[in-house]
């Protein structure tokens, strides 16, 4: 094997390989860590690989990776979920999630035919105002048509789109991320739907009949989530005590097809939540039914411990308990109701009764209380004011 210098400092040299192919070596310095490291560039002719030496050279003096960069957005977001994603500790459900805003979000997009060294932070913002502008439905005359994604849903593909480019840079493809100097997009805050006393009744009752009744008082009496409650075991459950409760220890849900007990993202979601009189009689009644499954059931019982189950005693898709609250809901005239609503109205009830925020805050498995106080301000806000209102009383008379 023979190797010619290209220049007389020596930067660079051109060899070829045994295997017939070119290659250009140099070595270059980390322009963030300052490391030396040996980078070998290929051709399949000694004058493509001397091409590509000049070029990482000339790259290199300005700082800049010297890794080909002609690969487009679209190309390597498709090769960072196959590997970057998949490899990383977030939970199954979130790369399934970021898996799908890539590919539909961003892949789909022209932003994805822009080359990763020529992706400017301007053309970021450009494709977020994109997003934010088109219409949910293309063919409405209304001068301000209802915006097909949420702010939510545009700010959750800036985050995945600024994962992609970390892993372009870490992988030395660009030299800085542009998406570090777009501001992310904000979340238009919405006020949570809740149900009244009465309204919540109406729900439980229309429910009754269905085989996920007691999920629905369950959930209506705790706060619990969805998937928390459908993960519930036996084991979780402590109706015997002088002070029931249950221990949420995870939640179930949908991954690629087979539903999955995954750990909640937060320490503060792992959490004992006492049960009220309510709560504590629609276990027992859920525990006396599952008795009635399994001795119908007989040999297709499947026995998996969860407090909710099939007629064969399988985990509920949670799909399958949303359809029964909807029905329900519709039934008492309730629209947009969804099993979430059920929580949002422990949680309102609880603040509109008096109790402490960071009470409640703990009882819904919240990160912190300022997440509470965000979601529920409706509640703090009409809390202050009734706070301002016996503080004026107490005072007695106008002094102004």
């Amino acid at each position: 094997m023979t190797r010619t210098k290209t220049a007389a400092n020596g930067e660079g040299s051109i060899y070829k390989r045994a295997d017939g192919k070119w290659a250009a070596a140099l070595v270059v310095e980390d322009p963030e860590t300052g490391e030396r490291k040996r980078r070998v560039l290929y051709g399949r002719t000694r004058t493509e690989a001397r091409q590509k030496l000049r070029a990482a050279q000339d790259r290199a003096e300005q700082d800049l990776p010297i890794t080909d960069t002609r690969a487009t957005l679209g190309e390597w977001t498709e090769k960072w979920i196959t590997t970057t994603l998949e490899a990383s500790d977030r939970r199954q459900s979130t790369r399934d999630l970021y898996a799908t805003i890539a590919r539909r979000y961003i892949g789909e997009d022209p932003i994805a035919r822009r080359t990763l060294d020529k992706l400017k932070p301007s053309d970021i913002e450009a494709f977020l105002l994109r997003m934010r502008n088109t219409p949910k439905d293309p063919e409405s005359e209304d001068p301000d048509p209802a915006p097909k994604y949420s702010s939510s849903t545009i700010r959750t593909t800036y985050t995945v789109l600024r994962a992609i480019l970390d892993g372009a840079k870490r992988d030395g493809l660009i030299a800085r991320n542009p998406a570090e100097a777009v501001k992310r997009p904000a979340v238009e805050r919405t006020e949570a739907r809740y149900l009244t006393i009465s309204e919540a009744r109406a729900l439980m009752h229309a429910s009754k009949g269905s085989r996920y009744h007691h999920a629905v008082v369950l959930i209506a009496h705790t706060g619990l989530r969805r998937g928390e409650a459908l993960a519930l075991r036996w084991d979780d459950v402590d109706l015997d005590a002088e002070n029931p409760a249950i221990r949420v220890r995870g939640t179930l849900a949908r991954s690629r097809g087979r539903l999955t007990v995954t750990t909640p993202k937060t320490a503060q979601s792992i959490r004992t939540v006492p049960l009220a009189p309510d709560a504590v009689d629609a276990l027992r009644a859920q525990r006396t039914a599952q008795k009635r499954d399994r001795l119908k059931a007989a040999n297709v019982w499947t026995d998996t411990d969860f407090v909710f189950t099939t007629a064969s005693g399988e985990p509920v898709d949670p799909r399958n308990l949303y359809r029964v609250v909807q029905v329900a809901a519709r039934a008492v005239g309730l629209e947009h109701v969804g099993v979430h609503a059920l929580r949002h109205t422990a949680a309102t009830l609880m603040l509109e009764g008096g109790v402490n925020i960071k009470a409640v805050s703990s009882l819904l498995g919240h990160s912190s209380v300022a997440i509470t106080g965000d979601v529920y301000a409706h509640v703090t806000d009409h809390t202050a004011r009734a706070a301002m209102a016996t503080l004026s009383g107490a005072l007695g008379e106008r002094t102004a």
